[in-house]
C-alpha cells in the first residue's frame, strides 16, 4: 500500500508566548516494513531550521526553538510512504514464551540485550496484580509466544470497550484496567504491561492506521487515523511482531509506523517547554489517504 499522509497540530495560546522549545517525534523512517518516499515538516512561526537527530530507540527526532512572541504554534507533517504486507509466521513454530523470557533474563547477562530494555515497567505501563493476572490467562505453560500474545490481543479487544471519553492522555493504566475502557493508547499500554509483568519484552508503537475507505468491508478503529499498538519480542529467529489490540489483528499494510518506545511518554508527537502563553487549546487533524 502507498499512502499520502498529512498530520497537523495547532496550539492556540491565551496570550503571547515569549519563547518556546519543541521536541518532535513526527518524521517517518525507513524500516523492513515501510519505505518513505517523501517526508517534510513545516512550522509556523518557522523558528529557524529544525535540527534533526536520532533518539535512544532509533527514532527520527526534530528540535526547534522559537524565540519571538507568538500566540499560535502550528506544525505540519506531510509524507508519502509505501508499506509492505507482513505474513506472520506459524504461531505454533514460535518458541515457548518461557524460553523467550529466559533469553531476556539471561544468567546475569541477557542474550537479547536490546529487547531487554522493554521488559521493565515504564511510566505509563506499570503492572499491578489485576493486570498481571489478566495476562497470565493467555500465558499458559510452554505456550508458543506468538499464540499467547495473539490470544491476549483478542481478549483485550473483546473485554475492553473502545470509549474516547473514558480516559485522557496520561490516564494510569491501572485506571483503564479497572474501567475496562479506553482508546488505542490505553489498550497498547495494557497489553504491554501484561506482557512485561511476565518477563517479556513489549514496545509501544505510534503511527497511523488506514480506517474505513470506500469499498472496504471492515472499519478499523483509530483516533482521527492516528494510532498506537504493541510490538512483542518473539525471540531471535522471529524478532519483533506488531499486534493491534484495538482492532484485534497482526499489523500489516494498514499501519504506518512513526516511532517506537517504552510507552507514549517516550515518543509523544509534539512536546516542549513554553515561557508564557497561559491556558491553551490543541487541535489535531490527520489524513491518511491511499495512493492509486
Amino acid at each position: 500500500m502507498k499512502y499520502r499522509l498529512r498530520h497537523t497540530t495547532s496550539y492556540s495560546y491565551s496570550w503571547a508566548v515569549d519563547m518556546s522549545h519543541h521536541l518532535l517525534h513526527l518524521a517517518l523512517q525507513d524500516s523492513e516494513r515501510q519505505t518513505v518516499r517523501d517526508c517534510r515538516i513545516v512550522t509556523a512561526p518557522e523558528g529557524g531550521r529544525i535540527t534533526e537527530g536520532i533518539d535512544h530507540f532509533g527514532n527520527r527526532t526534530g528540535y526547534l526553538a522559537i524565540e519571538e512572541p507568538h500566540t499560535r504554534f502550528d506544525v505540519e507533517l506531510t509524507a508519502e510512504v509505501e508499506v509492505r504486507p507482513f505474513t506472520p509466521p506459524d504461531m505454533a513454530a514460535t518458541p515457548a514464551w518461557e524460553k523467550v523470557r529466559a533469553a531476556l533474563n539471561g544468567d546475569g547477562i541477557p542474550e537479547a540485550s536490546a529487547p531487554c530494555e522493554f521488559v521493565l515497567d515504564s511510566p505509563l505501563a506499570v503492572a499491578n496484580k489485576a493486570i498481571s493476572d489478566y495476562g497470565a490467562v493467555s500465558l499458559t505453560p510452554q505456550r508458543p509466544i506468538l499464540a499467547a500474545a495473539r490470544e491476549l490481543t483478542t481478549r483485550i479487544n473483546k473485554d475492553f470497550r473502545y470509549d474516547p471519553t473514558a480516559t485522557e492522555v496520561f490516564t494510569p493504566v491501572a485506571e483503564a484496567m479497572e474501567k475496562r475502557a479506553g482508546v488505542c493508547q490505553d489498550f497498547a499500554h495494557l497489553q504491554i504491561a501484561m506482557l512485561r509483568a511476565h518477563g517479556l519484552a513489549a514496545r509501544y508503537v505510534s503511527g497511523y492506521i488506514r480506517t474505513m475507505q470506500p469499498g472496504d468491508t471492515a472499519d478499523l478503529r483509530g483516533f482521527d487515523a492516528s494510532h498506537a499498538w504493541v510490538s512483542v519480542w518473539c525471540g531471535e529467529e522471529f524478532g519483533w511482531i506488531d499486534l493491534d489490540p484495538t482492532n484485534n489483528l497482526i499489523v500489516s499494510e494498514d499501519h504506518v509506523t512513526t516511532a517506537v518506545g517504552r510507552d507514549y511518554s517516550d515518543i509523544s508527537p509534539v512536546r516542549g517547554v513554553v515561557l508564557g502563553g497561559g491556558p491553551h487549546r490543541v487541535n489535531v487533524a490527520v489524513e491518511l489517504l491511499p495512493l492509486t
